[in-house]
């Protein structure tokens, strides 16, 4: 797939995918510059208390083998099991650090996914072709440009800091060993935070390239979006025909419950409601079928077949069609009810019902 028709961007689907299969986005520079940074702060803060216990071990064993009366292997065993206790003190607490600091610079980049697909051997990986592909890409070049900046920086601050002991070296000649070492301490100290804070920039220009780069290689073809779509929401064409089905048996149900209205109010022929009203199992008359155009002229004809009264109201017939919620089997809303019993009043003439022997009957009981 040629890269230029990668168009869209990646949907939250497709970013979901590539973190299980452990592609995230993760910019290494910025993790190292953190965690050397860390590295040296930390092993400035604790070369006192390390060179404290290294001088301290290097004159107790001086002392012992000044008191044994005859070198043997036990005793240099103890020296060499003491030296290891040592160095694991001086270095395990840095070394812990470190790790804690990786793991959490990682971490917040990657939110700490981890995936096993990564480690899954794939044939594509030996394949000559493709590896000569990623060394020609766009990427390598990336890498490459980064690596000679990386080497330029080091290089011109390592001779700097050089070049600045080297104008001193001749005076460190008539000083103190410990002030000498200070010295040196504190100028490699220096090299190296001014090292770190130039691999800060580049670790900054990294980040934004990588998370450009990663957005880049997420991006996906239109066609690839509609084949996630769907998988997910499913076929556009599927969904519509699944409508027009249900539409279709939703409109012969409502015609089949034609032959159970009373009345149908119509405007003439392009809207038409048919309405039903039962006082003894209704508070109030129910829309039994309702339709506009084509499917008015098919309530029209129904209700003829089985003689239903026709009541012409082109306001109050457009009004029962746009009311929102009123769907057939749904009672008619309070507001219409005045205009609604105008109809069944007509309803009752047109039958010959009289209206006063009906009051007459509801007074009485």
């Amino acid at each position: 797939m040629a890269e230029s028709n990668r168009t869209e961007k990646a949907t939250p689907k497709k970013k979901r995918d590539e973190r299980k299969k452990g592609n995230v986005f993760q910019s290494k520079d910025a993790t190292s510059v953190v965690t050397v940074l860390v590295a040296f702060i930390l092993l400035s803060k604790l070369c006192g208390f390390d060179a404290n216990r290294i001088a301290n071990f290097y004159k107790s064993s001086i002392a012992r083998i000044g008191t044994m009366d005859d070198i043997s292997v036990t005793g240099f065993s103890v020296i060499f099991r003491d030296l290891i206790v040592n160095l694991l003190i001086c270095v395990f607490p840095l070394m812990i650090a470190v790790a804690l600091v990786a793991i959490i610079a990682n971490g917040a980049q990657t939110k700490f996914n981890f995936s096993m697909e990564r480690l899954k051997p794939k044939l594509s990986k030996f394949n000559p072709i493709e590896g000569f592909k990623r060394i020609v890409s766009i990427r390598s070049a990336v890498q490459l440009v980064k690596s000679i900046i990386k080497v330029v920086v080091i290089g011109v601050v390592i001779y700097s800091a050089v070049s600045d002991v080297l104008l001193v070296a001749p005076d460190m000649l008539n000083t103190e060993a410990a002030e000498s070492t200070s010295y040196m301490l504190s100028a490699m100290m220096s090299m190296v935070y001014k090292i770190c804070l130039m691999f800060l920039a580049v670790a900054i220009l990294d980040y934004v390239y990588e998370r450009f780069d990663y957005e880049r290689r997420m991006r996906m073809t239109k066609q690839e979006v509609k084949e996630e779509y769907k998988q997910t929401e499913g076929d556009p064409q599927v969904k519509g025909k699944q409508r027009e089905i249900a539409r279709k048996m939703s409109m012969n149900r409502m015609i089949q419950a034609i032959p159970t209205a009373d009345v149908i109010v119509r405007n003439p022929t392009h809207f038409a409601v048919a309405l039903k009203y039962d006082e003894d199992s209704m508070t109030a008359p129910v829309v039994v079928a309702k339709g506009a155009d084509k499917l008015a002229e098919r309530i029209i004809a129904e209700a003829e077949k089985y003689d239903i009264p026709m009541y012409e109201n082109r306001p109050l017939a457009h009004t029962l069609y746009y009311e929102k919620g009123l769907d057939p089997g749904m009672p008619i809303p309070p507001e219409l009810y005045k205009p609604v019993v105008e109809v069944f009043v007509w309803l009752m003439q047109y039958k010959g019902i009289d209206l006063r022997e009906i009051a007459k009957r509801k007074a009485v009981s």
